[in-house]
Parts: structure tokens; sequence; C-alpha cells
């Protein structure tokens, strides 16, 4: 059951079908898709990127706790030289004071101007020595109190909470990729809008100003028409603003300026209410996973604690040379092979306190599971309504701008026989021109919350919305460096793919399918 979701075929409901004439404004050759621009995010955004190298490095700690099985080689080697003077004096008894006394062993006399000097020599030995030291000690741990086995499972706990999170991050590149697209699209149509308002009211302001010169209005009504164009004028450098900051917050997520975008319709959701939508995401959004596995990766870390009170044993291994250490041309070899048992009585009572300390850390990210639970189904409810709103509004709005388009008409051909006035024909063009910008703000709100419900439900991933890229594999570096013993390699470039096999290592329910909403004909 891993079914993928597919982003819509552009020829479903979009944007570009909202409003009559969006297709004819000036395009470049070259058309760019939703499926498009999210590839693009996920091959290249360096976001995402460094969440990616962040997971790598997590996947390290699970090698480092599992070195603590593993033996320890030293080798120590000493070299030097050795420069000794021993001098010695002869020890005497003496009957008369009943005691021992040093006297030198020889004596030498000197000839000297004033005569003969004698004074002792002792005797003294001089030895130079060159001395070397070398110890080979192998060591091998037996039983570390339980700590090994607890470092290991918080160490791969961590891993999967990692792996958690950066679905997360891919979910939230992904969801701003969608915004910023659409928001491009949005303000394409807005200064679309805008552009022939100006365009209306500006042929508006000449045929008044006509109208004005054969006596038929007044001054007022050119005034009034005057405004208003100044006024949509207004909006049009407004819109063309807004264009250009939506445009560079597509370039700077995706990495390419927006080309040609495809308007994409909204997707389909996997849940049927607000309560089954509220169930999925308490169970598989990424925030709730990650959660989930840090306060089993805290419990694990009860059990290092603890492990500081139990004994320890291990097996050491030792071979020696000593070489001229006491005396010339002498040497010393052996070995040794020896048990080392520790087991801690009383150590001040600091390692009570991290046990306890380590407990309500525990506690703590039982607790942090809870809120994660709780805003994963607020999130979802609140998308979830928001969805069904913003599809509603549609509607509304294109009942709307039937009926003031109708209106329009009557109020034109009634200002003609001079039953209307100037005002009330610029009045309704403002209510019609209103309800097409409302249409559009609900047709991207429809778009934009029916992702963001994916990305509540844990959804709105690459693999989720079958985009054509080659999965990033988050087991590839860790099946790399889990078992490896040595190296200094980066082993990121990792080009194992298990395409079979992909998925998070999580309790991600990846079954239901998100495919895009029918067009409104076939919703009827």
């Amino acid at each position: 059951m891993t079914l993928r979701r597919r982003l819509a075929s552009p020829s479903g409901l979009a944007l570009a079908l909202a409003l009559p004439g969006l297709a004819a404004v000036a395009q470049p050759a070259r058309s760019q898709s939703l499926s498009e621009a999210l590839a693009q995010t996920y091959a290249n955004n360096p976001t995402l990127l460094a969440a990616r190298a962040q997971l790598r490095s997590v996947d390290e700690n699970v090698p480092q706790a599992l070195a603590n099985w593993r033996p320890t080689v030293s080798i120590t080697s000493a070299v030097g030289v050795t420069d000794s003077r021993n001098r010695s004096l002869q020890q005497s008894y003496d009957p008369v004071e009943r005691r021992n006394f040093f006297q030198q062993p020889q004596s030498q006399t000197v000839q000297t101007a004033q005569g003969p000097v004698t004074f002792a020599v002792p005797n003294t030995t001089h030895v130079e020595r060159s001395t070397a030291t070398n110890q080979i000690v192998i060591s091998q741990p037996v039983f570390r109190g339980g700590r090994t086995v607890a470092n290991t499972r918080r160490a791969e706990n961590q891993v999967l909470a990692q792996r958690a999170r950066l679905l997360q991050t891919e979910q939230q590149i992904l969801q701003q990729t969608i915004e910023f697209y659409v928001n491009v699209i949005r303000d394409q149509e807005l200064l679309r809008l805008n552009i022939n308002n100006e365009q209306v009211l500006t042929e508006q302001l000449r045929a008044t100003s006509e109208r004005f010169r054969v006596g038929e209005i007044t001054r007022t009504d050119v005034a009034q028409a005057e405004s208003r164009l100044a006024a949509a004028r207004a909006s049009r450098t407004q819109s063309e603003g807004d264009l250009q900051i939506s445009r560079a917050q597509f370039q700077r997520l995706v990495g390419v300026p927006p080309q040609r975008l495809v308007a994409p319709q909204p997707l389909r959701p996997p849940v049927r209410n607000a309560q089954e939508a509220g169930q999925v995401a308490a169970t598989n959004n990424p925030n709730v996973v990650a959660a989930l596995f840090d306060e089993a990766g805290a419990r694990d870390n009860i059990n290092i604690q603890l492990g500081a009170l139990l004994p320890t044993l291990s097996l050491q291994g030792q071979a020696f040379r000593n070489d001229n250490q006491l005396q010339p041309h002498t040497r010393l070899t052996g070995g040794q092979i020896t048990a080392n048992l520790s087991v801690p009585i009383y150590q001040g009572g600091a390692e009570y306190a991290v046990v306890r300390q380590a407990r309500q850390q525990a506690q703590q990210f039982r607790q942090t599971v809870d809120e994660q639970r709780r805003n994963a189904v607020q999130q979802a409810t609140q998308a979830w309504e928001q969805f069904q709103s913003s599809r509603a509004q549609v509607d509304s709005q294109r009942a709307a701008i039937r009926a003031a388009e109708i209106a329009l008409d009557g109020v034109q051909r009634e200002a003609i026989v001079g039953s209307r006035t100037t005002l009330e024909v610029l009045n309704q063009e403002q209510e019609l021109l209103s309800n097409r910008v409302n249409l559009v703000r609900a047709l991207t709100t429809a778009v934009l919350q029916s992702y963001s419900l994916a990305a509540a439900l844990g959804r709105l991933t690459a693999q989720d919305l079958g985009l054509d890229v080659e999965p990033y594999d988050v087991r590839a570096y860790y099946n790399a460096v889990r078992n490896r013993w040595s190296g200094l390699g980066d082993y990121s470039d990792v080009t194992e793919r298990d395409r079979g096999a992909l998925r998070p290592a999580s309790t991600i329910d990846r079954s239901p399918a998100v495919a895009p909403l029918p067009p409104p004909a076939e919703r009827r």
C-alpha cells in the first residue's frame, strides 16, 4: 500500500482558467510546471541540502556507540639517553665511640709551593647508556553496565528522529515553493486585471469627456472618472511591485527565475472529514514521529546513566620490552593478560542525581509528544476547514462575477439613455473588479490550503507528490558507515539506492493517495 500522489495536469481546474483572457498574456517560449519547480527545489535547495548533511552527521552517532564493543590497541614507546654517576664512601667502625663512620677510601698527595697537600679521592663510577621502552596494550570491554547497548539504542532513535525532521524540512521547503509558485501566478493575474481596469477607465474617461463637451453631463462626472483612473494606475503600480517581489521569492527558493508558470489545481484530500484528518495527523505528522523517537532516546538515556552504578569488566593484554633500564647491555621483555573488574560503591552521589535528571527529561519529552500531537491535529483541522471554505468561496465568487457582469451591462445601457449616472457605472465596474480579484485570491487559497492539508498529514514529500527526481536515500549513508571500523573518507556520495524498499524509517503512513481535484463540471 504505497501509492504515490500525483500533481494535477494543466488541463484541469487552474488559476489560468479562472478568468477569461489570462492565457492571452504574453508568454515565454517555455512553460514551467509546478512539478518541475518542485523537482528543481528538491535537488538544489540549500536548506534541504543542509538538512540532509545534518542527518548524515547524526548517522555517525551509531558507529560511535558501537565502538564501545570493539577493542582498543595502543603502542607506547620511549627512547632516551641516561648519564649516571655513582659516588661511594667506605664505612668503618670506631670501637671507642662505638659507632660507624664513613672515610675516604683513597687519598692523594700533591706538591705545592707551600709544601705537600694531601686530599681524599672518593670512588666514583660514570655510566652513559641509551634506554628504550616499548609497550603494546590491547583492551577489550566485556561489560560496561549495559551502557553500550543503551547508547546504541539511543543513537538509532536519534537517527530515526532526524529522518523525521528531514521529512518535515522537505515538506516545508516544498510547501514554500508551492506558495511562491502560486503567488507569482496570482500576482500576474492581479496585474492583468489592474491593467485591464486601467484601460477600461481610460476609455471611460475619454467617453465621459466627450459627453461633457457636448453638454450631456457635468464636470463632476469627469472628475469622478479621473479620480477612478488615478486610483487604478496606483493599483497597477502596486501590482507590478508585488509581482516582482513574488518572482524574487520564487528565485530564492527554486534557484531559477520563474518562466511561464502553469497553474496547478488543488489536490484531492486523502481524508474525508476534519476528524479523520486529525487522526491521521496525530500519527503521521513528521513532528509527532520525531517527538516519539526523541522520547524513546530519552528513556534509553536513563539506562545509560544507570550503567555508571553497575560493575564494569574488561580484558587487557600487554607486551613490553625495556632496554638498558638499570645498566647497560640489559633487556627485559614480558607480557601479561589481566581481567579487570571495577565495582563502584559510592562516588559522592552525583551518579544518582544524573539518573533522576534523566527520568525527568524523559517525562519532558513525553509531554512534548502530546504537544506535537495536539499541534498536528489543530493544523490538520484548520487546513481542512480553510480548504472547504475556500472551495465554497470560489463558487460564490464565480456566481458574483456572473451577476456583476449582468449588472454592469444593464447600468451602462441605462447610463446611455440618462437614467444612470457616471458614478453608478464606475461603482459597478469597481464591484466587478473586486469580485474578480476575490476569485483569484479564493482560487489561490484553495490551492494552497489543499497542499497545507497534505503537509499537516505528512503527505507532502517528493515521494508522495511523484516528482521526477531521484529520491534521497536516507539509509545509504547510514548503511555505509554503521559497521565501519576505520576510514576518514566522505561517504556522502554513496550511490547505492534501494528503490524497491525506499521508505522513511519511521511510523509515517504512506498508504492513501492524494490526487488532483476534478474540474468543476465533474465535481457537480
